[in-house]
């Protein structure tokens, strides 16, 4: 039987689509096997998609500070029909930002502490222009929480 990785993302740049990319070449990375990849556009993603899931990938853009609207709706769709359904699964994130990304994250970070989800990578904060390095960090990010799904 195979885990799912939900990643739910609101990605409406050429930076935040390239960091999407990059974690889902990580998390269906060929040495990962048994986990299925699911990816949902935040205001796609719903109950049924997070109930199915074994973990989770978050992305989003900062915004004024903040999580993308649409990432925040998610959330606030899913948050109390999953409530008691998630804890102790893992879940990682990522957030671009021009220049700042610290609302952004603790902004995400307060939910899923609310949802009781287990932090199993840092978060992956990238500013400015998308180079290399942040294509491999995001890489890693998508693998490793594939990783942490495999039996």
């Amino acid at each position: 039987m195979s885990k799912s990785l939900l990643i739910v993302h609101h990605t409406p740049s050429p930076a935040t689509r390239e960091l999407l990319e990059a974690v889902l070449a990580g998390a269906n990375d060929p040495d990962i096997e048994g986990v299925e990849v699911v990816a949902r556009p935040a205001l796609a993603a719903t109950v049924p998609d997070v109930l199915d899931a074994d973990g989770y990938l978050f992305g989003t853009p900062a915004n004024l500070g903040y999580m993308s609207g649409a990432l925040k709706h998610f959330f606030d769709t899913v948050y109390y029909p999953t409530l008691d359904h998630v804890a102790g699964r893992p879940y990682g994130l990522w957030v671009h930002g021009n220049n700042d990304t610290v609302g952004a994250v603790s902004s995400v970070e307060k939910v899923v502490t609310g949802l009781s989800l287990a932090k199993v990578a840092d978060a992956l904060e990238i500013t400015g222009a998308i180079d290399a390095g942040a294509r491999e960090r995001a890489y890693q990010l998508g693998g490793t929480l594939a990783a942490t799904l495999m039996e």
